[in-house]
């Protein structure tokens, strides 16, 4: 095998994962930690093998769906899966709201995550009955785009394990107005069913034409032990629907606002439904919606004519910048001729785990989305052989672990290499038990049986050879 001088081969890593050549030299610090194939964070090289996204599949439909509604919210609280959605009260009469009459947040839950239901809370009259399942309502302009969060910071108080920001500023260009409320409010519960509402926490920049007009997402980020809020902005001059990004070490005072201006040209991103990944939490995983004006179709009382679809892209903690290794749709409209209609795609806030080896996308049509457990995307080798190269990593543990699928001809193998791209004996090609068929989590195994303790701590590269197979993630582990 023929080495690379060191020098040229850290100035070829940069260039390949758009780190600084100083910092792509440095060992990644892997640990034990999950890591997905959504990005080229782990890639130094690639021959043969490409980065495949994985679009998620449609589940058949419950008998009990959840409601066509918009800003949806589901978490796994346990073993209950809990649903928060925007609806409204149709005897609203009162002139104040912020473009839609009446808002209300309701609940849902499911044992199952697939079939939902509807407790009554019995909190608010609407259409002369408490019997219902609102458990927000009156309070314009904050139930516009609530969405609330399951905060997960250790000693958090038990009355505020769940909260959210919540606010809409109203219609027009607001640039130099410093008329306090237009922003961003906390709000608190213990149970994700009675709320407080706190002191403005984002205040609306003056600087800004629009904002906060859509869904705006926070959450108890563990990688970072920060509060972290994803919320719309528009960027100037072109008024293209993007994303900004503050934190919060208490959910009470704020950072400044950094624009993250994730578009490519041209492009609207109405939503960003940005959220930590369950199993990799310094992972966030953003499934925004775009929308595209002019192109589509008008039905009934929706006038306006544009199409949405939803776009997979990630980012990771304390970036400010989202990754967009891929910029194709992740879910089209696709057959039904009501998903080409105003604003009909988007998909609730959380990827959750379904089953062991499934986790679901919760569309607003009422359908479930699913996919395998970290199969948003892979390294992917087809009907040749192929191959492709870590940067330089240290771990921890005595196994590597591998999320995997191959076809029945297709198999990997793994080369454990120096640094500088050397064999380590006992840990080549030749060595290595070809993996086979498909696992969620599977050892690799090399002759003699054996262990990665030896090299535990160590720099070193994997070096994986791969034919008519997908790789998703990869740890390693006890």
């Amino acid at each position: 095998m023929k080495i690379l001088p060191l020098l040229l081969l850290a100035a070829l890593t940069a260039s390949r994962s758009g780190l600084p050549a100083a910092e792509a030299a440095k060992p990644i610090a892997l640990g034990s930690r999950l890591e997905l194939f959504v990005d080229k964070f782990l890639i130094e090289d690639m021959q043969g093998t490409t980065l495949k996204m994985h679009a998620p599949i449609k589940a058949p439909r419950p008998k009990s769906p959840l409601p066509v509604k918009h800003m949806v919210t589901v978490i796994k609280d346990g073993a209950l899966f809990r649903a928060w959605y925007r609806s409204s009260d149709p005897a609203y009469t009162s002139p104040f709201h912020s473009g839609h009459p009446g808002e209300t947040v309701n609940y849902a839950e499911s044992q199952d995550g697939h079939e939902w239901t509807f407790p009554n809370q019995g909190l608010h009259e609407i259409s002369d009955s408490k019997e219902n399942n609102v458990i927000l309502a009156n309070q314009p302009p904050f139930l516009t785009n609530f969405m609330p969060f399951l905060d997960s910071r250790p000693g958090v108080p038990a009355e505020e394990r769940y909260k959210a920001l919540a606010g809409y500023p109203g219609p027009g260009d607001k640039r130099g107005s410093t008329t306090p409320g237009r922003g961003l409010f906390a709000f608190v519960s213990a149970d994700g069913i009675r709320w407080t509402r706190k002191a403005e926490a984002i205040p609306y920049s003056p600087k800004w034409r629009h904002a906060f007009d859509s869904p705006n997402v926070s959450f108890w980020s563990e990688a970072e032990q920060k509060y972290v809020c994803y919320f719309r902005t528009w960027t100037d001059p072109e008024r293209l629907r993007s994303i900004t990004r503050a934190t919060s070490t208490d959910f009470v005072t704020w950072s400044d606002p950094i624009e993250m201006k994730p578009n490519r040209p041209g492009e609207h991103l109405y939503t960003n439904m940005t959220h930590p990944y369950f199993r990799a939490p310094h992972l966030y995983i953003a499934l925004p919606t775009r929308y595209v004006p002019g192109k589509g179709e008008a039905r009934d009382s929706e006038t306006s004519v544009n199409s949405t679809d939803i776009l997979f892209m990630t980012s990771r903690a304390g970036s400010e910048k989202y990754d967009r290794t891929f910029t194709e749709a992740y879910i089209r409209p696709g057959l039904d001729p009501e998903q080409w209609i105003n604003r009909a795609n988007y998909v609730a806030l959380n990827v959750l785990p379904t089953g062991p080896q499934e986790m679901s996308i919760y569309h607003r049509s009422g359908d479930r989305y699913v996919l395998r457990t970290d199969g948003f995307a892979s390294v992917h080798a087809g009907a040749e052989t192929g191959s492709f190269t870590t940067r330089a990593l240290t771990f921890s543990g005595k196994k590597l672990l591998l999320n995997f699928s191959a076809s029945a001809a297709g198999s990997l193998r793994v080369e454990i290499q120096t640094p500088e791209g050397q064999q380590i004996p006992g840990f080549t090609l030749a060595d290595c038990e070809a993996v086979e068929g498909d696992k969620i989590e599977t050892a690799v195994r090399w002759k003699g049986g054996r262990e990665l303790s030896a090299l535990a701590g160590q720099p070193v590269r994997l070096h994986f050879s791969m034919l008519e197979a997908d790789l998703f993630s990869l740890r390693f582990g006890p």
